[in-house]
């Protein structure tokens, strides 16, 4: 049923149709959720500034739509800055980690260690370390996003056909040939699909830095705004955050089409495949 799930999520190819009924049903959703909350809200029955309706949130971010920009810009930059760190360095890691089944047995255990630490934690840390600037947030966005991607890189690694690497093998090819020409092509559907689940950790980290100590950002606007009551003027930061993630979520999922066009028409024979055997 996850499985399922995921793919509905996550699924780049499709007909109109398909796609049209995917965005459909969580628009509806998000729909409603937004009625019933300007409901409760307009009936009193929970105090205005405890829980702003949908529209106040709405004139209280367009009213501080300049600071909202202004803030947001140093949440962007230490976001794609992160990520594309902990892109170099997963992909680095990966791939040290595929050729050395040693090191792999040794390290893997670690980073799967390294995500049990809480990020509320290690925010302060980490900005008591490098001080209030650009380095902390981009590498707690590095530690957030690094994990998902290295183990997705290392699972397409392992779906790589034996057979081809042994015919390959059997030709005389090195390891790193055979590597560049079979496992890392292989890697390429669990690779995109480990950038679409990291690029949503991404702005979280900015953000979880950015309360610890920072001197812009969308963690310090919310922290203010929290500071002097402004429910409202919160909502609208989140509100703002969730645009990030959703534009940068479509960026990857563009790079996908336009980097691997063929994974959209696999997608579309798995399914016609599914369907056809229900």
């Amino acid at each position: 049923m996850m499985r399922s799930v995921r793919r509905g999520l996550f699924a780049t190819g499709g007909s109109w149709s398909e796609r049209l009924a995917l965005i459909a049903a969580p628009t509806i959703a998000f729909l409603l959720l937004l009625a019933a909350w300007q409901g409760v809200a307009v009936a009193g029955l929970v105090p205005a500034e405890m829980l702003p309706a949908p529209t106040r949130v709405v004139s209280a971010g367009a009213a501080e739509h300049t600071a909202l920009l202004r803030h947001a810009i140093p949440t962007l930059i230490a976001t794609v800055a992160g990520f594309a760190l902990s892109v170099s360095v997963a992909w680095v890691t990966a791939t040290v980690l595929d050729f050395s089944r040693i090191l792999r047995s040794a390290l893997l255990p670690l980073l799967i260690v390294s995500q049990t630490l809480p990020l509320i934690a290690l925010a302060p840390l980490v900005v008591l370390w490098f001080g209030f600037g650009l380095l902390p947030k981009i590498l707690l966005v590095a530690f957030v996003t690094f994990f998902p991607m290295v183990v997705g890189l290392l699972r397409g690694f392992a779906e790589a056909d034996p057979e081809a690497e042994r015919l390959l093998a059997s030709m005389g090819a090195s390891r790193a040939t055979v590597f560049r020409l079979v496992r890392l092509p292989a890697s390429t559907a669990s690779f995109f699909s480990a950038l679409r689940v990291s690029i949503t950790y991404a702005v979280v980290g900015a953000i979880f830095a950015e309360y610890a100590g920072a001197v812009a950002g969308l963690g310090v606007y919310m922290q203010s705004a929290k500071n002097v009551f402004r429910t409202d003027l919160v909502l609208a930061a989140v509100g703002v955050s969730t645009l990030l993630t959703l534009c940068l979520f479509g960026i990857v999922v563009l790079a996908e089409r336009v980097a691997a066009p063929w994974l959209r028409i696999e997608q579309g024979r798995d399914r016609t495949h599914r369907g056809t055997r229900s």
